[in-house]
């Protein structure tokens, strides 16, 4: 496996691999990796010939008052995992080699990131979608793949490539959760100890809803509340929202008599997690 640092680089050796008719996969990533992305990455593995991993924490998608300077980063570990799950090159590059002095194009997907995180982080989406579309000119995958734990960029990027006509295929895998049902995030490396024990009411709070619908009831805002009462048990959780939405086009919905996503975003102590189930109908 390589680790390289430029576009040249990636270009080059991408290349050498499409002249030799290999297909390429892409996991995008901010590192400090997991066994969520490790699952992303072996799905990839499992889907192409060869795999190129990117791990760049990206500075135009964070907010004035969010992580990037503390957002965790452990390169040595990441470059292991990405050799356990198979990669063959890691992308590591540094914001100046992303972008260049005084970038004026960025890329936006309207409508899509009006809600859920993008109403709460504004910017964030216009910092996701120039980032990713970069590094699908730089990789140039034939496939790409995301966690549905960031639903909404998954939906948001999906939206992009069609738009865009970018001749790449969006993969999206399951959420990998803990055993005691936390979803896994790199963040949850900030939590303590009693914060640890706290996030489990996320999931918790999702199981509840999952109770009721599969008891048959289908009122959003019932659901809703059922959410949210389950949340506001535990003392160190704000509720940052909670959401059920057209799992496609994202807007609210009153009853849940088509395909739904159901999200939610919820401070424990100072951290933000984010996790999510769709409800389909058969």
């Amino acid at each position: 496996m390589k680790l390289v640092h430029t576009i040249k680089e990636v270009r080059t050796q991408v290349k050498e691999w499409k002249k030799q008719g290999l297909t390429v996969g892409f996991v995008p990533t901010m590192g400090f990796l997991h066994e969520g992305h490790e699952s992303l990455i072996k799905k990839a593995v499992e889907e192409n010939d060869k795999v190129v991993v990117s791990i760049f924490v990206n500075p135009i998608q964070f907010g004035p008052n969010e992580d990037l300077e503390k957002y965790p980063r452990d390169l040595d570990k990441d470059s292991k995992l990405c050799q356990g799950a198979g990669a063959e090159l890691i992308f590591n590059p540094e914001p100046a080699e992303m972008y260049v002095n005084h970038a004026a194009t960025f890329v936006e997907v309207e409508e899509l990131t009006n809600g859920l995180c993008g109403e709460k982080r504004p910017g964030h989406f216009r910092g996701v979608c120039t980032v990713v579309s970069k590094l699908f000119n730089i990789v140039n995958p034939d496939r790409a793949y995301f966690g549905e734990k960031d639903a909404q960029q998954l939906a948001v990027i999906k939206k992009m490539v069609n738009d865009l006509n970018l001749d790449i295929e969006i993969i999206g895998c399951p959420i990998i959760r803990e055993e005691d049902g936390l979803a896994k995030s790199s963040r949850n490396t900030y939590l303590s100890a009693e914060e640890r024990e706290a996030a489990l009411v996320l999931s918790r709070a999702l199981n509840k809803a999952k109770e009721h619908l599969f008891s048959g009831e289908k009122d959003a805002s019932k659901i809703k509340e059922v959410i949210t009462s389950e949340i506001n048990t535990e003392k160190l959780a704000k509720i940052d929202y909670v959401e059920i939405v057209d799992s496609e086009i994202l807007k609210p919905v009153n009853s849940m008599d088509s395909s739904s996503l159901i999200a939610i975003a919820v401070y424990i102590g100072k951290t933000r997690l984010i996790d999510n189930f769709t409800w389909r109908i058969s």
